[in-house]
């Protein structure tokens, strides 16, 4: 069933990552879509040129004021995290006619918080964590299949490979480290746009922006909100 064209409330709503959260809670409710957290994250390499990928929204910290996901800290994305750490990430629901445009600062997450998220990921990903270069460069599809089996066989677990028998998704038995180059980021969010479709192009927009300032252990603490609406 169609969702109806919706506007923004009047007066503009003070926090817009409770409403981008709130999206994303109605978007995982509705199933209408795969992956209702598949983002876009788009970062921009010493070069000067920008890069977009899609990766997973894992949470958004309101109170904190963060976006979580997760790579391999290796990867393009890392790498270039690393030197330039601004970003800027897209929610889209098409089905839902909304859209979330954030910019921020990208910091690695505590590796405690990286830790414990790993390993509720399936054993077979986490055997793929360490079976993949991510981003370099792979003689063939077969040379990718021997390192993940390479990578089973190192911590003993049951066969992966394209031709190994589905295991279970959670199984307490099969113990695979994290990489010390796979983890979690954080991503710090001072300015957020909430835009949502009209009838006739005429749609809603908004722009929030904020300062944020070092909470001097990695993190950052945002000032208030500062809200505009903007025409479309």
């Amino acid at each position: 069933m169609p969702v109806p064209y919706q506007t923004l409330p009047v007066p503009l709503p003070a926090d817009p990552l409770a409403v981008a959260a709130d999206w994303l809670t109605e978007a995982w409710a509705l199933a209408a879509q795969p992956n209702p957290n598949a983002m876009t994250l788009a970062t921009v390499g010493p070069d000067g040129r920008p890069s977009a990928r899609i990766v997973l929204c894992k949470d958004i910290a309101i109170a904190d004021g963060y976006v979580r996901f997760v790579s391999n800290y290796e990867s393009r994305k890392g790498v270039e995290l690393a030197q330039e750490p601004r970003a800027a990430i897209v929610l889209h629901w098409d089905h839902l006619h909304r859209q979330v445009r954030m910019e921020g600062v990208v910091a690695r997450s505590p590796e405690a918080e990286s830790e414990e998220y790993f390993h509720t990921r399936p054993w077979q990903s986490r055997v793929g964590a360490w079976a993949s270069a991510q981003s370099r460069p792979v003689d063939s599809r077969d040379q990718l299949i021997e390192q993940l089996r390479a990578a089973g066989l190192r911590f003993a677990t049951p066969p992966v490979g394209p031709d190994a028998p589905r295991g279970e998704r959670s199984n307490p038995d099969v113990r695979v480290p994290r990489p010390s180059y796979w983890g979690g980021y954080r991503f710090w969010v001072d300015a957020v746009e909430l835009w949502v479709e009209g009838e006739y192009r005429i749609h809603d927009r908004a722009r929030y922006e904020r300062t944020l300032s070092s909470d001097g252990q990695g993190g950052f603490v945002g000032s208030a909100w500062l809200a505009t609406r903007l025409q479309p």
